[in-house]
Formats: structure tokens, C-alpha cells, sequence
């Protein structure tokens, strides 16, 4: 016996999204920027605060006053306020310099610079994100290497492993600054502006002199250059600014490779400062860029 034909469920089509409208972009999460002066470390540190701050001696200042004014014997605050000039005063003692303040000035301000590259790291994608953090893994391994190798020492070195700070800080910048012009350019139809062009030129091209329109058309004309000059100069900058990350990133590891048995600190001078030297370069683009853009 046949049985009945069931029927058959109906399709379900897949459900697209549909594309964004031109010139529209998703704007970017807000970076929210500290307040001035917040999270800042000074140039140099001051060794009177670190003596006085250090919560030893808070302790032993407070519990000195303290126990004058229990006892209420002002011999004891006395023997304490003494103690604390002497300290206070031999608070820029050298091996205090070299052992304590130094130390904790050097992570204040690692930390410091942690804070705000996580905070400029927000504007990136993962994959320059990324970057960013195997290029300071890259640097920790340089100062690294070269504390380790017997012929690299003095303040020479430490003024040349000093760039390299320079360079990841323009490492940096050049990745935000090159995320905000991609940004930019996503934003822009070009297919439409190019159109744009084709189109004016045509009208201004056929239309006659005496038309009251032609003034309006060339000047529309003359706006729609100018965009198109903006966008190749951004491109000509992403273009110098991607491959400049890459040298930077190419020599990072080279010379994490030759510090090993690197001989003097002027082997690293040379390869530094011509990094520096293309960095400037590229700043000097971005500037120009900038500059079109605010015209």
C-alpha cells in the first residue's frame, strides 16, 4: 500500500547581512586618555621623596612621635626628628643611589611606560598588537644578551641600548598612526570619488562659458583632486611606514643575534641610528600627511 507523500519542509534560506553602505566605516572603541599628570613619572628621581615616603621610615617616625606623646617625654620625639635629618639628609647616599632608589625609579617608570603603551595599544588590531609585544620581547632579550656578554659594559652601552626604547616608542607610532589612516582610507569610497572626477571633468569639459554652472563645476572638480591627492599621499605613507615596522622588527632580531659576541658598543651605534634616521623620515611623512588632511 502506498503510503501518502509527505510534504516536504520548506527551504530555509541563509540569512545575509547586507553590506554597509559606502563611505561608511565602524568607528573604533573610544580610547579614553588618563588625566594630566596622572601616571606620569618625572625625568629624574627625587631621592628626598623616596627617603622620606619609604613606609619604614614612616613607621618608625609615627611610632617614635607616637611614644613621646604617650610617655610624654619629648626626649624620644627629639631622638626621632634627629634620626630623621640624618637620614633624610644622606638620602642621595651612592650605595643607596645603586641598590634602592635607582631600582625603584627604573620599575616606576617601566611601569609607567607599560600603562600607556597598553593604553595606545587599545587603537590597534590584534595583529599589530601583537607585534608591538614580540618587539619589546625582542628588546628585553637584547639588554639581556648584552648584560650578559663581558665586553659590553659602561654607560657607552647604556646610552646605545637607550635607543632602543626610542625605537619601540616609534614603533608604536607608527602602528597607530598607520591604523588611523587605514581607518580613514576604509572609510572612503574611492570607486565613487574616482567617478566623481570622471564625471566633473566631463561637465566642465562640454559645458559653455557663459553657463553660471561652470564656476560651481570647477570648483567642485578642484575639491574632488585634492581628496584624491590626500589618499595617495596616506598610501604613500603606509606604504614607507609598513615596510619601516618590518626593518625594525628584521633588525631587533638581528642584533639580539650578534650581541652574543659583539665586541664593542659602536657595533650597535651604527645599526641603531640609521633605524632612528628612517624613523625621522617617516615622521616627517606622517606630518605632511596630517597636514593634508587638516587643509
Amino acid at each position: 500500500m502506498a503510503t501518502p507523500d509527505r510534504p516536504r519542509p520548506a527551504r530555509q534560506h541563509a540569512r545575509v547581512t547586507p553590506p554597509p553602505l559606502p563611505g561608511t566605516i565602524k568607528p573604533r572603541p573610544p580610547v579614553t586618555a588618563p588625566p594630566p599628570g596622572e601616571g606620569e613619572v618625572p625625568e629624574k628621581p627625587s631621592y628626598f621623596k623616596f627617603a622620606f615616603a619609604n613606609p619604614y621610615n614612616l613607621a618608625l617616625l609615627g611610632g617614635s612621635l607616637a611614644a613621646a606623646a604617650l610617655t610624654l617625654n619629648p626626649l624620644i620625639a627629639l631622638a626621632g626628628l634627629g634620626l630623621e635629618t640624618i637620614w633624610l639628609v644622606n638620602a642621595d647616599n651612592q650605595l643607596l643611589r645603586r641598590f634602592v632608589w635607582d631600582p625603584k625609579f627604573d620599575k616606576m617608570r617601566r611601569e609607567a611606560e607599560a600603562a600607556a603603551r597598553a593604553a595606545r595599544m587599545l587603537m590597534l588590531s590584534e595583529w599589530d598588537r601583537t607585534r608591538v609585544e614580540n618587539l619589546v620581547a625582542r628588546q628585553t632579550d637584547i639588554h639581556r644578551l648584552a648584560a650578559q656578554n663581558p665586553s659590553l659594559t659602561g654607560d657607552l652601552l647604556r646610552s646605545e641600548l637607550t635607543k632602543t626604547d626610542k625605537l619601540v616608542e616609534a614603533f608604536m607610532d607608527m602602528a597607530v598612526t598607520s591604523a588611523r589612516y587605514e581607518a580613514y582610507l576604509a572609510s572612503v569610497d574611492l570607486t565613487a570619488l574616482d567617478a566623481d572626477r570622471a564625471r566633473l571633468e566631463r561637465d566642465v569639459k562640454f559645458c559653455k562659458d557663459d553657463d553660471p554652472q561652470l564656476e560651481l563645476l570647477k570648483k567642485n572638480l578642484a575639491i574632488i583632486l585634492k581628496r584624491q591627492d590626500k589618499m595617495r599621499e596616506i598610501r604613500r605613507y603606509l606604504d614607507v611606514a609598513r615596510g619601516q615596522l618590518d626593518l625594525i622588527e628584521n633588525s631587533f632580531q638581528l642584533i639580539a643575534d650578534q650581541i652574543v659576541t659583539m665586541q664593542s658598543p659602536q657595533a650597535l651605534s651604527g645599526q641603531l641610528d640609521e633605524l632612528l634616521d628612517g624613523v625621522e623620515t617617516i615622521r616627517q611623512t606622517a606630518r605632511e600627511a596630517d597636514a593634508l588632511l587638516e587643509a
